[in-house]
């Protein structure tokens, strides 16, 4: 009987490999992104498209890099605004990160769905083109443009591997 077993543990390793043929699935991460409005803007000239933050939005971009201080970003996005970036700016400049430029006509193109699948990211938009954003992200017209007066709404939009999306929106002043 001895004999037997020796034998049968000698014809099972002879088919062994220092591989597992038998892969375990690769586990798909959960995509996350964050939207935050740009900081109050100048408004000394009506006339200027591009404005500078004011006082009030930059102490408002330290309080950003605050919050997201225990969120560690993939990627971090801008529209090509001097307030869109500098928002940014103190974000991914506390985490050593670069802000890559959005065209917010161009509001989730394939292109960005496919470099952002399993990321963290933070994108830094507008009063209409958030909740523009966020709505095509969730495939459905859930969130209105924020009021002209609004600088602390923070989305967050959360994609699982499945496709499963949900969404939620925080205040912070």
């Amino acid at each position: 009987m001895r004999t037997f077993f020796i034998f049968l543990i000698s014809i099972l390793s002879l088919g062994e490999t220092s591989e597992n043929p038998i892969k375990p699935p690769v586990q798909e991460a959960t995509t996350q992104y964050y939207f935050i409005r740009h900081a109050e803007k100048e408004m000394t000239d009506p006339q200027d498209r591009n404005p500078q933050l004011s006082e009030a939005g930059i102490k408002r971009t330290a309080k950003w890099a605050e919050v997201f201080e225990e969120v560690e970003f993939d990627l971090i996005y801008s529209s090509n605004y001097h307030r869109t970036m500098n928002t940014a700016r103190a974000v991914a400049d506390k985490q050593q990160k670069q802000v890559d430029i959005y065209d917010p006509k161009k509001l989730n193109d394939p292109e960005f769905q496919k470099k952002t699948k399993g990321k963290t990211v933070l994108v830094v938009g507008h009063s209409n083109t958030n909740p523009a954003f966020v709505n095509l992200l969730l495939g459905e017209n859930k969130y209105q443009d924020l009021d002209e007066t609004e600088y602390g709404s923070l989305f967050i939009v959360t994609v699982s591997p499945d496709g499963e999306k949900t969404s939620q929106v925080l205040f912070i002043n």
